[in-house]
């Protein structure tokens, strides 16, 4: 299987990436940013990396385009699914694929298998007699990790809010 640098600064995204990559036999090194991936490639020489966007230091963007510059290795960058996405800087830093997080186990896999020719395919259900059933699979990792992703990026946003509103109330009082 292949060695992957996942480079993401969640801990839910690096966990939940490992689970999934791990589970079907990869090596997996986990980086909380940027540069100490820029790092990490000469010693962990990996065949693939993952690395989200928006990252401390040195953004997924940034390290898509050094490692590019450096060879060929396959780099996916990762954005969460509320987080804005750059098209044109994908494509000028020459990304091999973008992923949503949290990450969907068939989909991530898919893209890994391009590059070692094993995509994973998923065969369509058989028809079932009588009425169609349906099962739910409910994983609370993946819940919690996406509840944390959408908070993630929520944040700022929530707190610049809340900052007007209580601003705006002790000034109304003053008054």
């Amino acid at each position: 299987m292949s060695r992957i640098l996942l480079a993401d600064d969640s801990p839910h995204a690096q966990r939940m990436g490992e689970r999934i990559l791990r589970d079907e036999g990869h090596e997996v090194i986990t980086v909380s940013d940027g540069r100490v991936a820029m790092l990490r490639l000469e010693d962990s020489k990996p065949d693939i990396i993952i690395a989200d966007i928006s990252m401390p230091e040195v953004s997924g963007y940034q390290l898509c385009t050094f490692v590019k510059q450096m060879g060929s290795t396959p780099v996916f960058l990762t954005a969460g699914a509320v987080e804005p996405v750059d098209e044109a800087e994908v494509k000028r830093c020459r990304a091999d694929g973008l992923l949503k997080k949290p990450f969907e186990s068939t989909l991530l896999l898919e893209a890994i298998g391009r590059f070692q020719g094993e995509a994973k395919t998923v065969e369509p259900p058989k028809p079932l007699s009588g009425p169609p059933k349906s099962v739910v699979v409910i994983d609370p990792e993946q819940v919690r990790a996406a509840v944390t992703i959408a908070l993630e990026s929520a944040l700022p946003t929530m707190i610049d809010e809340l900052t007007e509103k209580v601003l705006t109330a002790i000034l109304a009082k003053k008054s």
